[in-house]
């Protein structure tokens, strides 16, 4: 209860500290004012359509992707799985590109989502088959099979993202890129709003399925023995996992391995009780997030640098510590 409290007071202050850094400092007392509304109109602006929304998004995202991995490494039983190791965030991208490159023109920007969310479940459903075993489906494969066949199905939808962006207008392409390396920079309050309904939708299902997981994490026959339908519950674990990563990597683009290193610190700090991991890795992954795009439009001013760019070094770097853990 109290890691999960002072993890929330972070973000508020995360929150905080991102709407007065920047180009143009302003102070606290700027931004509260700016906040209710009086002060230096300029203040106002900056703060009403620039800093907030895209400190609240990246939060946004940073949550929804921890929660997508938590969900993913509680259904395979399996510490290295992640949207990013599964070919969810990827399968994502090449959808989402393909929407950006082909078909903004003709269809308005609020089925980018859908599309993200379509993509994932294709690719997870390849990784699914692809890793089926004779012991049975991915859940009980070895992690070795599993990570393998998720680089693989990445590595192909990498290329099919990397062919659209090729052969797409290099105005299409520009745009694309820079989501695609994960980013928040332009981030508007209908995409603010977008995302905190879409967690109104998935937050009741991520509270039903939170019921069983408990009994499902001690033993799937012990599951069984209480009344459990681990076969559904794995489907619902599976469906919540891939719109969590769709609607994250639509809104905020390919932010990479958020979902593998949320959980781990989470549950380092609250331990293995799925409720207050949920909490944790929510709040750590947005925190994760915000503060990658804090570093990156205000490190290097006047340059302003994916976020992705610094999440995806800091877990490239976690994921290589945790396979060769695994494989001692």
């Amino acid at each position: 209860m109290w890691v999960g409290l002072l993890l929330a007071v972070a973000c508020v202050g995360l929150l905080l500290v991102s709407m007065m850094l920047g180009k143009y400092p302003i102070g606290a007392g700027g931004v509260l004012d700016a906040l209710a509304g009086r002060g230096d109109p300029r203040q106002g602006f900056i703060i009403e359509y620039l800093r907030l929304p895209r400190a609240l998004l990246a939060l946004l995202a940073g949550a929804a992707l921890g929660l997508s991995g938590l969900l993913l490494q509680t259904l395979v039983r399996n510490p290295l799985a992640s949207p990013d190791v599964l070919g969810m965030s990827s399968g994502a991208s090449a959808a989402a590109v393909f929407f950006l490159s082909y078909l903004t023109p003709y269809l308005g920007q609020h089925w980018l989502p859908l599309f993200a969310i379509g993509g994932a479940a294709a690719a997870t459903l390849a990784v699914q088959v692809l890793a089926i075993t004779r012991r049975g489906p991915a859940a009980g494969a070895s992690p070795t099979r599993l990570v393998l066949t998720g680089i693989a199905v990445s590595a192909l939808m990498g290329a099919c993202t990397t062919a659209m962006l090729a052969s797409s207008p290099s105005t299409s392409t520009l745009s694309a890129y820079v989501w695609l390396v994960g980013s928040v920079f332009g981030a508007t309050w209908p995409e603010v709003v977008s995302m905190v309904l879409w967690f109104l939708v998935l937050l009741p299902g991520l509270a039903w399925v939170g019921r069983a997981v408990p009994a499902y994490q001690l033993d799937e026959l012990a599951a069984r023995g209480v009344g459990v339908a681990t076969g559904s519950l794995r489907l619902q674990l599976l469906v919540l996992g891939v719109l969590f990563a769709g609607v994250a990597v639509a809104h905020a683009g390919a932010v990479a391995f958020v979902g593998l290193i949320s959980p781990h610190v989470a549950r380092r700090w609250v331990g293995q009780g799925f409720g207050g991991a949920c909490v944790a890795t929510a709040l750590i992954g947005a925190m994760l997030v915000a503060l990658a795009d804090l570093v990156g439009r205000t490190l290097f001013l006047p340059k302003d640098i994916p976020a992705g760019i610094f999440v995806a070094v800091l877990g490239g770097a976690f994921f290589i510590y945790l396979l060769l853990r695994r494989l001692r």
